[in-house]
């Protein structure tokens, strides 16, 4: 029965999926927003593209990949360590989360030139950008996650003889590990579409490289076909961090 309301629930998007694809295909959605198939290209024009440039999209995308995870983790490091800071040095914990929360807010199209000017214009400037956008959520989710804790389980800790490590672990990091997920769900998506972006200005290699170059060269099958390399990773990606999320939270409400 739950494999069959499973079923159910995905018939409506997998419907909507097909019924998109074939219009695009058949090239109703160009007659509808008034548009050429050298501005948007059809699905079949796309997957042939793939086929005859997947050496090069694969080697690139295993570039962006590898920028885009590395600056997720430093970043999301780096915002568990403000949280865990803020937490036990409250005095830090308004001003140090105000801070990280303004580097986010420091678009890329200006980051992005710093970042290359401090790390020159290989994969260090890209991972620099992605660690930014990234510290920010973690940071916030994950100082919410451990620094929202009943009062009671305070003291029930602290009346069983817990130490501050045992706290820390078995209350703070597992009341947060929600939080904390999330975050990471978020600098998923945000890490993919950073190192891409900040591709853009300076590089010479990756899927946000050529997607730039083949624009310029109006080159759209190609362009698409690195827009839905870009997707299919931030899918795969996303779907790494929902397993590991089953697997470390089994309990949580999100999870039935």
């Amino acid at each position: 029965m739950r494999l069959l309301r499973l079923n159910k629930s995905n018939m409506l998007p997998l419907s909507m999926g097909i019924l998109v694809f074939i219009l695009w295909q058949t090239k109703v959605i160009h007659a509808l927003l008034r548009l050429e198939v050298y501005q948007l290209p059809i699905p079949s024009a796309i997957w042939s593209s793939i086929l005859e440039n997947h050496k090069t999209l694969g080697e690139f995308a295993k570039y962006t990949g590898t920028e885009a995870i590395l600056g997720f983790l430093i970043g999301s490091l780096l915002g568990m360590l403000v949280a865990v800071s803020a937490v036990y040095v409250p005095k830090m914990a308004k001003g140090g989360l105000t801070v990280v929360a303004a580097l986010n807010a420091v678009p890329i199209v200006a980051l992005a030139p710093i970042m290359n000017n401090w790390f020159g214009d290989g994969m260090g400037s890209r991972i620099g950008v992605v660690a930014v956008l990234t510290m920010a959520t973690m940071a916030i989710n994950a100082y919410k996650g451990l620094s929202s804790i009943d009062p009671s389980y305070l003291e029930l800790m602290h009346a069983s003889a817990a130490t501050k490590g045992q706290t820390f672990i078995k209350l703070r990091v597992m009341h947060a590990l929600p939080h904390i997920f999330t975050a990471l769900k978020i600098n998923m998506a945000t890490s993919i579409s950073g190192s891409i972006v900040g591709e853009f200005f300076i590089s010479s290699k990756g899927i946000g490289y050529l997607l730039s170059d083949q624009i310029k060269l109006s080159n759209m099958p190609l362009s698409w076909a690195c827009i839905v390399y870009a997707a299919a990773g931030g899918i795969l990606l996303y779907y790494v961090i929902e397993l590991l999320e089953r697997l470390f939270i089994p309990w949580h409400v999100s999870r039935h």
